[in-house]
């Protein structure tokens, strides 16, 4: 039986550098959403695990040796002790290496989806949730809130999450210039020093209180990456020139942007105001907080 599985864009409000461990990797406070804007991953019974990729971005991927969402796969068949059988299609909508966690979304979705297909039912309990986000740190410091899939607070190397305050309905556009940006050079460009991890309320009743908010907060890698991609400084002066945006900023390690809006259609609207030749969409983002949170799953190294 065919079965399908979402891999939408993660998107970092702020995303705060508060500090580096000893073995190089760097820690980390941000606050991550869900847009709209998603990659579709497709599954049909097959004699071996083999991935074909289609879609509007998928030229991006077609030198890589091994995509992260067959390493996903592998990973997870060897942990379940079962054969990794399937035939997987990823239709790539979003951009490769852009600071929205595609491939991260990506293996995810993977590990979702083949949670079903192969019947383990990891997902459907504190346990094997707790499992599947151990697999999902080894994959990347994105993997375990993508494979969460909803709003929620980062912190370590993006291992620990915790529950999201509660975020009112809204809209956001994401903005690309086409120019791919390596999340390691990002982290090498960036002044040194650090940040303090955010304050946040429990919860906002509106976007524009919500903007307000983060706007007192920062994205520590948007210098570097602006050094390093000219071309994200002239996607955010674009977004914050969009009529309705309440806060425009980098997402990750870049280079696309986001700005926030009111509603869903009023970002809608705005995105097709920005160059064609960029990658854009607008829309509306997963909302919901802490109360839709498993604490379980709450330390993906558990």
């Amino acid at each position: 039986m065919d079965m399908m599985e979402p891999a939408p864009a993660k998107v970092n409000l702020h995303l705060h550098v508060t500090g580096r461990r000893s073995d190089g990797y760097h820690e980390l406070d941000s606050l991550a959403v869900f847009a709209g804007a998603s990659d579709q991953l497709l599954y049909r019974p097959a004699a071996e695990l083999i991935l074909e990729i289609q879609g509007p971005e998928a030229a991006a991927l077609f030198t890589e040796r091994d995509n992260l969402v067959l390493r996903a796969g592998r990973l997870l068949a060897d942990a379940a002790g079962v054969p990794g059988r399937g035939a997987l299609v990823l239709k790539k909508a979003l951009p490769v290496a852009s600071g929205i966690g595609g491939g991260s979304a990506d293996a995810a979705a993977a590990l979702r989806l083949l949670d079903r297909a192969w019947g383990l039912g990891w997902m459907a309990s504190a346990e094997g949730r707790a499992r599947m986000m151990a697999l999902a740190a080894r994959l990347g410091a994105d993997v375990p809130v993508c494979l969460a899939g909803r709003p929620a607070l980062m912190q370590g190397i993006g291992e620990t999450l915790l529950p999201a305050p509660d975020l009112p309905p809204g809209g956001m556009v994401l903005a690309n210039p086409r120019q791919p940006l390596a999340t390691p050079a990002v982290f090498r460009a960036r002044e040194p020093g650090f940040s303090a991890p955010a304050e946040l309320p429990t919860g906002w009743h509106d976007m524009p209180s919500m903007a307000a908010t983060l706007a007192t907060l920062h994205n520590d890698l948007e210098p570097a990456a602006v050094a390093l991609c000219p071309a994200v400084a002239n996607v955010l002066v674009a977004l914050r020139a969009l009529p309705g945006c309440l806060l425009a900023r980098m997402s990750g390690s870049g280079a696309t942007c986001f700005a926030l809006f009111a509603d869903g259609q009023e970002a809608a609207r705005a995105a097709l105001q920005l160059p064609a030749a960029w990658w854009r969409w607008g829309g509306g983002f997963t909302a919901g907080g802490g109360s839709h949170y498993s604490p379980l799953a709450s330390r993906a190294g558990a």
